[in-house]
């Protein structure tokens, strides 16, 4: 009972516990909202910013930096925020500069109360206060201060602490925007700070020099080589912009040298072989080999080492520095990184595969390696497939016979996909492939061809636009592709497809005259003009004139001949006048000889069936013109009327010939990137195009030509100080050497060790003794140490006391016994030695 009574007392201790803590945590809830409404006040956070406890003020500016992150409105605490300018606690005045900054345009007058406090900390001994107060007095963009940033920027240039001098770079652009009558002076603080000793200092002092005065290049000579050295040690920001400048800088002050080498000739085993080469051969041909310049093979052995970078616009960098600056063998060092970037997000798989494209279009060599990375994937997006197969068919023509064969297999398959955009794209990627080489033209076709029979109409007249395009390459050698190609239009129901056989037959049919399928094939194609669209009713109209054209010229083949060698201008006057006069003849001969009977029976016939013949290109003729007459096309009306008019009058015979049997131009289907083959890789107007707004992108600046010999300027501008090595260390030593430094300046310093008789070591200061030295040393030791064991018999008889100085003496003896047995260690090494060699 004692136990229940104990454990029911628990739990009602336990219930009023719970009970207390839950209304305490409603109260302290109600409170705090209470609180946080009153906290937010603008009275509430004047008076925290009015307070004289630093704890206060400190609270009341997170409460307003807290407002303006949230877009509410924080512009009345303005002038109590400008009070605490010149707080001393640190973190009061990061928050008070980071309100100015973003305030003080909206108001001025009343920023201008804080310079004074700002400018007294450009001079405290923290470091830190100093970064801080550049930096803000640099945003602060009222046009009065100018002058004050710049000479805040002056010292900051001259400051003990890098980080400081680093703002006053970063500060030099603003600067510049705020005035650019400061340019004079700002442009004397780039040149300090491209000296400066620290990296991360250069590359910000580099970019406010590309964006202020990139055309001033005298400035960069002396610093060329350090900023070179410096490129491994900055962040990726400055790398960027040292790569741009170096890559211009490279461009208008070394020149592009070449010279002829002749090719190595490999001497035969035996003599006959010789003879044959020196017979059939010469000794060796010229080619001509770049001649690199030291400073810029410097530069490009540096970045060689920015391969490896994290950040891909340094790799794009080096990338654009060696496919303008360096020799092949560079760029084929690059290209792996290069190609590493398409595992990358598909946003920078986007712009990799546009600086990819463009370096491939000049060197399309080196990327034959890595075929297998623009395979297209399920999962490709549009932007990425389409420059995926732009690659293809730029590598398509320098990779082996097996890629060859992958490529078109691949392109293939994804040209029966269900996407028409797809479709369309890989269709016109074959045809890119076919124009490339010529020796997989015969395939490509093959495969078109089996396409033209498909249900999807898309697939079909993109196949059969690349058709054309390969026909009209070599119209002679595809006399069979047009005859096959015929024999789809009773199957292919597809209106682009019908009308584009039928231009091919009218253009390419009457190449072989005695094989002439095109008068047949308009006389099967009448018979169904009426169902036809209108785009296959317009090729059939000018199948016809091309037919019964063609029918003319036969008719008067020395008329034409002789018009084709006339002047343009006399041409139809000529061909007008020969004409009438044939004609004139001819009714006259007809009128007599309708009154004569003929003597042989068989010319008649003759005469009777080619007029039947004619009559029947002359009906065929009539009878299209009449189904173009009554259709309900006006265009197809129009063009029937040109025709018939072009066809009707003897003057215009030539006219006729002219418009519709001259020879076409032979297409050509460029790469999609042929308009952006000119701009600058990695730059933001390779990815967006030339076509960007109406003037292109902002800051876009194209490549300068390579200076010409002899203008180039002095490779001695580019001569570094070299400081004494007696004065300092230079830093470019490894430990290792520092270490063996050291011990020379010791050695130099240290007198060289005394022999027992008082001479010093054979061997010089550094101690180091030849054999023979040894050996010398070894005999007259123990020359010596026989007088001295005859000495010490006749002087057995001493005193047993010793002073000082013979203490001092036996010293000096135990030290020669102990290099005398060093001396003998050494003396049988060396009989040893000496034993070897002989």
């Amino acid at each position: 009972m004692e136990t229940i009574s104990r454990i029911s007392s628990m739990l009602e201790t336990a219930r009023e516990l719970t009970l207390e803590a839950a209304q305490s945590a409603a109260s302290n809830r109600i409170l705090n909202s209470e609180s946080s409404s009153r906290s937010y006040s603008v009275p509430h956070i004047k008076k925290l910013l009015d307070s004289r406890h630093e704890r206060e003020v400190l609270d009341g500016m997170r409460k307003v930096i807290s407002l303006m992150y949230r877009s509410e409105s924080s512009h009345p605490f303005f002038s109590a925020v400008v009070k605490n300018a010149a707080s001393g606690n640190l973190e009061v005045k990061k928050l008070v500069y980071i309100y100015l900054v973003h305030h003080a345009e909206a108001e001025p007058d009343l920023a201008l109360l804080s310079i004074n406090a700002i400018q007294k900390s450009l001079t405290d001994s923290n470091p830190q206060v100093r970064t801080m107060a550049l930096r803000t007095m640099s945003g602060i963009r009222v046009p009065v201060i100018s002058q004050i940033v710049s000479l805040a920027i002056k010292r900051g240039c001259g400051d003990m602490s890098p980080h400081v001098r680093k703002a006053a770079a970063l500060a030099i652009p603003k600067c510049y925007r705020l005035d650019p009558n400061t340019l004079p002076q700002l442009i004397g603080y780039i040149e300090t700070l491209l000296g400066d000793s620290q990296y991360f200092v250069v590359g910000p002092a580099v970019a406010a020099f590309l964006e202020i005065c990139p055309e001033q290049i005298d400035l960069v000579h002396k610093h060329y080589r350090s900023l070179v050295k410096k490129l491994v040690d900055m962040d990726e920001w400055g790398q960027i912009s040292t790569l741009r400048l170096l890559t211009f800088y490279a461009r208008q002050c070394f020149p592009h040298r070449t010279q002829k080498v002749k090719r190595a000739v490999t001497k035969a085993f035996y003599d006959d072989e010789e003879q044959a080469q020196q017979n059939g051969e010469d000794e060796g041909e010229e080619y001509e080999v770049p001649v690199v310049d030291p400073d810029l093979e410097l530069l490009l052995r540096a970045c060689k080492l920015l391969l490896q970078n994290r950040n891909s616009a340094v790799v794009v960098s080096v990338v654009r520095c060696f496919l303008y600056l360096a020799p092949p063998e560079f760029l084929a060092s690059a290209v792996g990184p290069l190609v590493a970037l398409l595992r990358s997000p598909q946003d920078m798989q986007l712009i990799a595969l546009y600086n990819i494209v463009a370096v491939a279009m000049r060197e399309p060599k080196p990327f034959t390696r890595y075929i297998a990375h623009f395979l297209v994937h399920a999962n490709d997006p549009p932007h990425i497939w389409r420059l995926k197969l732009e690659v293809l068919t730029i590598v398509f023509p320098h990779c082996g016979t097996h890629w060859k064969g992958v490529i078109i297999s691949e392109l293939e398959h994804f040209s029966k996909d269900t996407n028409p955009e797809l479709v369309r794209e890989s269709v016109r990627a074959i045809g890119r492939c076919a124009h490339a080489d010529s020796t997989t033209t015969d395939t490509c076709l093959r495969i078109l061809l089996g396409q033209v029979s498909s249900l999807d109409g898309n697939l079909v007249s993109e196949s059969l636009t690349v058709i054309r395009h390969l026909i009209q390459q070599d119209p002679t050698s595809h006399k069979q592709t047009v005859i096959q190609l015929v024999t789809y239009l009773g199957t292919t129901t597809n209106a682009d497809a019908r009308a584009t056989i039928i231009w091919l037959v009218g253009e390419f049919a009457s190449i072989d005259p005695d094989n002439n399928i095109a008068p047949d094939v308009l006389r099967i194609l009448i018979k169904g003009f009426t169902d036809e669209l209108e785009v296959v009713k317009q090729q059939i109209v000018l199948l016809g004139a091309k037919v019964y054209l063609q029918h003319l010229l036969k008719k008067h083949p020395q008329e034409s001949a002789e018009a084709m060698a006339l002047e343009p201008s006399e041409q139809p006057a000529k061909i007008e006048q020969q004409i009438r006069n044939e004609w004139t003849e001819e009714q006259s001969e007809d009128q007599t000889d309708s009154n004569q009977v003929p003597e042989d029976e068989a010319a008649v016939t003759e005469a009777i069936s080619t007029e039947e013949k004619e009559d029947r290109m002359t009906l065929l003729w009539r009878y299209v013109l009449l189904l173009a007459r009554y259709d309900t096309s006006y265009d197809l009306r129009d063009r029937a009327r040109l025709y018939k008019s072009l066809l009707a009058s003897p003057s215009s015979t030539h006219l006729a010939n002219l418009l519709l049997l001259a020879p076409k131009p032979v297409p050509h289907a460029p790469s999609p990137s042929e308009t952006r083959k000119d701009l600058l890789v990695g730059t933001a107007t390779l990815v967006v195009g030339p076509e960007a707004g109406y003037h292109g992108l902002r800051g876009y600046t194209k490549l300068p030509d390579w200076v010409q010999s002899g203008q180039e300027p002095d490779p001695s501008l580019r001569i570094e100080d070299i400081k004494s090595e007696t004065t300092s260390v230079p830093s470019s030593l490894t430990a290792g050497q520092k270490l063996d430094k050291a011990l020379r300046e010791h050695q130099a310093t240290v007198p060289p060790p005394r022999r027992p008789n008082g001479s010093a070591a054979p061997g010089g200061a550094s101690g180091k003794k030849t054999l023979d030295q040894w050996l010398g040393e070894e005999e007259e030791e123990t020359e010596e140490e026989t007088e001295t064991e005859e000495e010490t018999d006749s002087e057995e008889e001493t005193d047993s006391e010793e002073d000082d100085s013979e203490e001092e003496s036996e010293d000096e003896d135990s030290g020669e016994d102990e290099t005398d047995s060093e001396s003998e260690a050494v003396h049988k090494e060396a009989q040893q030695l000496l034993g070897a060699r002989q």
